[in-house]
């Protein structure tokens, strides 16, 4: 059973949500799941084939209460209400041609998230929770661009402010810098399911507007944080082994900016041993700007 409830939070179920509240104190004695077995196709969830009969005036079994975000689907006679479905994205260069556009045409921060909200060209919006597009100064020298969202970060609507961003505020803080001062970022704007790594298309199709956010913000330093994102800024197929520490020049709209890649925090926390890695970037970082 553990095991199982690892695997539905690994997946993205990790929140509990039903369409009507249970009233658990009408159970009485009756254990967690009493009476339920789980259906065979095309039979309805309450009422599985086979099952005894209740007596009279028994509560009912408890039917799961996990959001898995399907269709509605019909059983005998009626339908659940389910949440809208965002609609279905789009290919990936039809994505990234939207999205190309959508952004050339916005001229601040405020409209870039408002044009985000309205883009359905990243199927991750169809999962996640909350947008998550930047905490920190809207202007900044130091721009830190990660992964994606987590879960934190999904239901804060802001990347970096769960244990990976809370360390990372602190290895700012180590070389003079606050969250006002920077302006923190993720190559996608949505948590994607299971906290799992961004797909190439994902990131392709939040390209865009990651470049426009970047010209808005005007920094003069870019730091890409883990594998991903370095991969993704830096225009490089290395490891993040290979690529930390090393300054390169990205070339955004009709400015060069010098770039640097360094280990997530994330990575951090479970490997303390290369945090002298990391600090050895950050004293580049504090030496560039």
């Amino acid at each position: 059973m553990l095991a199982l409830l690892d695997w539905l939070h690994a997946m993205g179920a990790d929140a509990a949500v039903g369409h009507t509240a249970q009233d658990w104190l009408a159970r009485g004695d009756e254990a967690p799941g009493a009476g339920f077995s789980w259906p065979k196709r095309g039979h309805d969830v309450a009422s599985p084939p086979g099952a005894a009969a209740r007596p009279s005036g028994a509560s009912p079994p408890i039917r799961p209460q996990v959001e898995m975000r399907s269709p509605a689907r019909a059983d005998t006679g009626r339908a659940e209400a389910v949440r809208p479905r965002a609609a279905t994205p789009l290919g990936a260069s039809e994505a990234e041609t939207g999205a190309r556009r959508i952004a050339r045409s916005v001229t601040s921060l405020e409209g870039l998230e408002a044009a985000l909200r309205d883009f359905d060209g990243c199927g991750l919006k169809s999962t996640a929770t909350k947008l998550c597009f930047y905490r920190g100064a809207a202007k900044a020298d130091l721009m830190i661009i990660g992964e994606a969202p987590g879960r934190d970060e999904d239901l804060a609507g802001k990347p970096f402010v769960g244990r990976a961003g809370q360390l990372l505020d602190k290895m700012l803080a180590a070389i003079g810098l606050s969250e006002a001062e920077v302006h923190i970022t993720n190559i996608v704007y949505w948590r994607p399911p299971g906290n799992r790594t961004p797909t190439p298309q994902e990131a392709l199709a939040c390209r865009p507007f990651l470049e426009r956010q970047i010209e808005l913000v005007a920094p003069k330093v870019l730091v890409a944080v883990g594998g991903s994102a370095a991969k993704e800024v830096l225009g490089a197929a290395e490891g993040i082994m290979r690529l930390r520490g090393k300054w390169r020049e990205v070339q955004i709209g009709d400015r060069t900016v010098p770039a640097i890649a360094t280990l997530h925090p994330a990575y951090l926390l479970r490997t303390p041993a290369a945090k002298q890695l990391a600090w050895i970037d950050l004293l580049q970082i504090k030496s560039k700007l």
